[in-house]
């Protein structure tokens, strides 16, 4: 087991003069840092400008005000009419849980709504006609990963489609110093805790949970030295990691069969504290 004792410090220059370790990311580093410089680009295909949030078939929503721990045939509706437009709310078994208002989150984000766990008459209409996940980065890859920080979301195109949308949680930019067990003795490692933006490509990974040196992280897929994608017990509706972009458990159970080996990942944006 790790044990972590957390004292946070008033910024990067106390980071530097505590005599710790400084690192980047959340997970143990076992590839270079990649570089910020631009990729190469090719023309994206129409749909992935559009993506499966962007319908043309009319639908007609239940209507009814649902709130966490909803049961019944709107809340399966709900689940079915997600899973249509690329988010990943669980099974459709009719419960509105934790996995499924990860979902619904994610879809209030894209659709300019304050996320919530109640969904009412502005997230029905949305759901009726909903909006596409605005594009990142226009002219790239056909097959990417964009990551919004300003939304907190992930979006995973595949051969030019819109494969899958994600509530995500990036690193909080609260300089940290942890003392940890790590290869068998006591270290103290200090941070930043940011998610940096720019490109990058995935690298290496691993299956099930990975112990690295400020935590456990679950089917973690790296794309810039230590920080990943990875599930996460907790994923709240701010940025709280340690630079690692977390997900929920359902959807990094899903990405490693749909997120290979150098394929790009863009950041883009900052997210605004109320």
């Amino acid at each position: 087991m790790v044990r972590v004792r957390v004292r946070r410090l008033p910024g990067v220059a106390a980071l530097l003069t505590a005599g710790a370790v400084v690192v980047s990311g959340c997970g143990t580093q076992h590839a270079a840092r990649q570089a910020q410089a631009p990729l190469p680009a090719s023309p994206p295909a129409a749909a992935a400008q559009q993506g499966p949030s962007a319908t043309a078939e009319r639908v007609s929503a239940p209507r009814k005000t649902l709130r966490l721990g909803a049961k019944g045939k709107a809340v399966t509706w709900m689940q079915k009419r997600l899973i249509e437009l690329g988010y990943r709310p669980g099974k459709t078994d009719g419960q509105y849980g934790g996995t499924t208002l990860a979902a619904v989150w994610a879809f209030q984000k894209v659709n300019g709504i304050k996320p919530t766990s109640t969904v009412a008459k502005r997230t029905w209409e949305a759901l009726e006609t909903p909006r596409a996940p605005k594009v990142l980065v226009p002219n790239g890859k056909a097959t990417r990963a964009e990551v919004n920080l300003t939304k907190q979301i992930m979006v995973l195109y595949v051969r030019g489609e819109v494969k899958l949308i994600t509530h995500v949680s990036s690193g909080s930019g609260v300089p940290y110093c942890e003392t940890a067990d790590w290869q068998g003795k006591e270290q103290r490692f200090c941070g930043s805790a940011r998610t940096p933006t720019g490109n990058y490509r995935t690298t290496w990974r691993a299956s099930g949970w990975h112990k690295s040196y400020l935590g456990e992280l679950y089917n973690p897929i790296f794309f810039n030295g230590g920080i990943a994608f990875h599930g996460a017990l907790s994923v709240p509706l701010y940025p709280a990691s340690h630079g690692c972009v977390r997900m929920p458990m359902n959807v990094a159970v899903e990405l490693p069969g749909l997120l290979g080996k150098g394929v790009p990942v863009h950041v883009r944006g900052a997210y605004k504290r109320a």
